[in-house]
Order: structure tokens, then sequence, then C-alpha cells
């Protein structure tokens, strides 16, 4: 695979109508954009490492990070911004409950990249018609929604543990109403910050209901790293989060398919290079501490609304977001939610594994999956039940549960009941993910 830096970092001025990934804006308007890209991309990719207990500033620095890699690797030519994967939620909880904490998942994150990047080496030689075949949308739809139920119960651990208040109900249920009305009724650009709408307003309710301290923002600095944390590599830990790679695959080709779709052009060439993107910028954030990473819808659906493809606008927004990273301060302003303003983070929880869990019906929806062939009917019911369950599969020293337990079974069990007389059912081109990745439509309906 080569990479050709030749027109990478040359953009041919434009100043109106659709705006090209080859050309741009002024550079006035084209810094304007990259800001708004980060404002979109602010509330899931926030949101994530605090539910999964990772420093904010880490996660939002190697976003940035990621962001560039990603640029490079498929060569300028797919604009798209990389930040957390909430596909990644359920298994992390799980090896830092169970492995050996934060350590122990940054391990799995990291062989999941190693797995996604082998699946992105295969795409580039082999091409994508594998991926028809072994993900139909009867496949990816329910896998995405295993995801979104698997994480039911952590979406109320925060209002129902010991702790917790009224106060934290009724925040909760504030921040639930903020985000779905904003996602409905507020105009244009608004209603694709959902996630960021409904946290703002939770945390302004919670100020005076939980009188939160905010001694800790007034102490941190303005200036300085983030936390670094190495991995380390439990073989539990590893097994239970690789699989995540699968997840990683389909809603990264519904990305790369949809932006595809709103340039008018055919990106399915690089469609392994961004594999290889995507999991490059994992691999890195993992050994930095930050979190997984996928390709990010809410900015895909604000390329779609404004028309600018620009990709100097994700260079500019990955540096920002670096910037954001490096400001403790920052870091301080929104690690206050978990320890002192629960509520908020539950109704975020709600809204956004809700999104995804509802995506994977949607996706069965938008392909046309037949549910009256057994075979789509029984892969599905098994890939769910093994899901919410709580089965594990003992396999010597390794468990195997949860959701990995069901993508694995949901595949497996697709390909034994397949009628090869059939052709693979037509894969859902244009799914635009919900918040860090699965797909969904624009803002909330917007991985």
């Amino acid at each position: 695979m080569a990479i050709s830096v030749k027109g990478m970092f040359t953009w041919t001025e434009k100043r109106e109508g659709v705006i090209a990934p080859n050309e741009r804006l002024p550079w006035g308007s084209s810094i304007a954009l990259g800001l708004q890209h980060v404002l979109a991309m602010f509330g899931a990719t926030v949101v994530a490492p605090l539910i999964m207990g990772f420093p904010p500033n880490t996660a939002i620095f190697f976003s940035g990070i990621g962001t560039l890699i990603f640029f490079l690797i498929v060569g300028g030519n797919v604009p798209s911004y990389v930040g957390s994967s909430f596909s990644f939620i359920a298994v992390v909880l799980t090896a830092e409950a169970q492995y050996g904490g934060i350590s122990a998942a940054l391990g799995g994150i990291i062989i999941c990249g190693v797995v996604y990047a082998i699946i992105g080496l295969i795409t580039i030689v082999a091409g994508t018609r594998w991926i028809d075949i072994l993900m139909p949308p009867a496949v990816t739809g329910t896998v995405v929604m295993i995801i979104g139920l698997n994480l039911a119960t952590a979406g109320v651990a925060y209002i129902t543990s010991p702790g917790a208040s009224t106060n934290d109900v009724w925040i909760a249920i504030i921040t639930i109403a903020a985000a779905v009305l904003s996602a409905v009724y507020l105009p244009g650009f608004l209603r694709r910050l959902p996630i960021l709408i409904g946290g703002i307003v939770g945390y302004i309710v919670a100020i005076p209901l939980k009188h939160i301290d905010f001694s800790s923002v007034g102490q941190a600095d303005w200036f300085g790293l983030p936390k670094f944390t190495g991995p380390t590599f439990n073989g539990s830990a590893m097994l239970l989060i690789a699989p995540i790679a699968i997840v990683l695959v389909a809603e990264n080709t519904g990305h790369i398919k949809a932006v595809g779709t709103i340039t008018g052009r055919n990106l399915d060439k690089y469609l392994g290079r961004g594999f290889l993107g995507d999991a490059v910028a994992t691999i890195v954030s993992g050994f930095g501490g930050g979190t997984g990473v996928t390709t990010y819808a809410e900015n895909i659906g604000v390329m779609a609304m404004t028309r600018v493809y620009s990709t100097v606008i994700f260079i500019i927004a990955a540096f920002v977001a670096i910037l954001l990273g490096l400001c403790p301060k920052f870091g301080a302003l929104i690690g206050i939610i978990p320890g002192q303003a629960q509520g908020v983070l539950t109704g975020l929880s709600i809204v956004l594994f809700g999104l995804i869990a509802a995506t994977g019906g949607r996706i069965w929806v938008e392909s046309k999956v037949d549910f009256g062939k057994s075979r789509n009917l029984m892969t599905a019911g098994v890939g769910l039940i093994l899901a919410t369950g709580g089965y594990v599969l003992h396999i010597g020293d390794f468990d195997l549960v949860a959701i990995p337990l069901a993508t694995f079974a949901t595949i497996i069990l697709y390909q034994v009941l397949r009628d090869p007389k059939e052709q693979a059912e037509k894969p859902a081109e244009a799914a635009v993910g919900t918040p860090g990745g699965a797909a969904a439509e624009g803002g909330v309906a917007s991985s």
C-alpha cells in the first residue's frame, strides 16, 4: 500500500457551492467550520470516556491525534473525524471490573486495533466483497442492537447506586428531555447536537440541586499534558475486547459509504485504508491511555448539512481537539460530572444506549431484512438473548461473555444457516451512525 502525499496538503480555494474534499473555503471560514466540527463531536467524545472511567482530556487528545492519523492513511481522500467509540463501552467496563482496571482494558483495545488493522490490510488486498458476505444487514443490525441492549443496565447504574438521591433522578429526567426535545424541535445545526445540549442543560440544573463544588476547576492549570496510562495484556481482557473489531468494520463501512453518497464519489476503494487508519488510531490511543476510536457520524451529518467536504477542516478540528486535551482546566470541568452530577451521566447514557439499540432495528428496516426467513429470525433471536442474558462460555482460562459471545454466535449462525442458492442481502450503504459509532441518521439520528 503506497500513500502518496502529492496533493494531500493542497486545497483549491472556492467561495461558494459544494466544496469538494480537495477544495476549501477562505481560511477564516475553514477555521470556523473546523470549530463547528469540534462542537459536533464534542458530546459523544467526552461522554464515552466518562462512562468508561477514562480521563476526558486524554480521550479528546487522542481523538485529535487519531484524526490526523486517519487523514494520512487515507491520503486525504475521505473527510472524516475520528473519536471515542461507544462500541467499546460494555466490554471495557467488564474488563476494568474483572481483569485489572483501565490498563487491562487498554491492552484489549490495542489488540482489537491490531485485529482491525489486519482486516484493513486484507480488505486492501482482497477487496470488499467478503464484508457483504460475512456481515450482511441481518448480522450487522443484530450486532449493533446487541451493543445497545447489553449497555442497558450500565445506563441506570449511576442513579441506582446507594449514594444516588431523588435529585439525581430528576436531573436524569431533565437531561433526557433536553436531549430528546432538542433533537426533534431545534432548528438546523442545533438539532445535530442533542447529547451536548442535553449535557449542558443537565449540568446547569445540577449545579443548584447538587451544590456542585468547582474548586477543582479553579485549582487546575490552563496548560499541561493529559494523563497517560500504559496498557497491560491480560488474555481474558484481550479475548473480550478484540471482537469489537468486527463491529468497527460494520460501522466504518456504513460511514465511508455515507460520505461517498453525500459527496457523490465512490469511496469503496478507500474502505481498506479507512479500516487501517481507524485501527492505527485505536492502537496509538490504547498505548497512551485513550479510548478505542471510530469515524464519527455527527461530523458526517454536519457535512451533509453544510455541503462542505473539505478535508482541511478536519485537520483544523484535530488540532483544536489536541489543544483541548492539553488544557487540564477543561478536564477538571468535565470530570466533575461522574462524581457530583451522576444524573447527567445517567440521562445521557440512556439516550445514547437507546439510540444504539434502536439503530440496529433501523439497519434491518432500511435494508429490508426479511424476518419471514427463518435464517434471519433465528440469527437475530439467538444473538440478542446471548447478549442480554448474561451468558458466559468458558474456554480454558478464557471467558467469552456478552458482546463477543453474541457477536461470534450471530456471524457463525448466519453462515451455518445460509442457503447457498440465495444471494447475499444487499448491504446498507448509507447508514450514518449514532454518537461514537453504530449507524443511525444525522445528529441524533447521527459512532
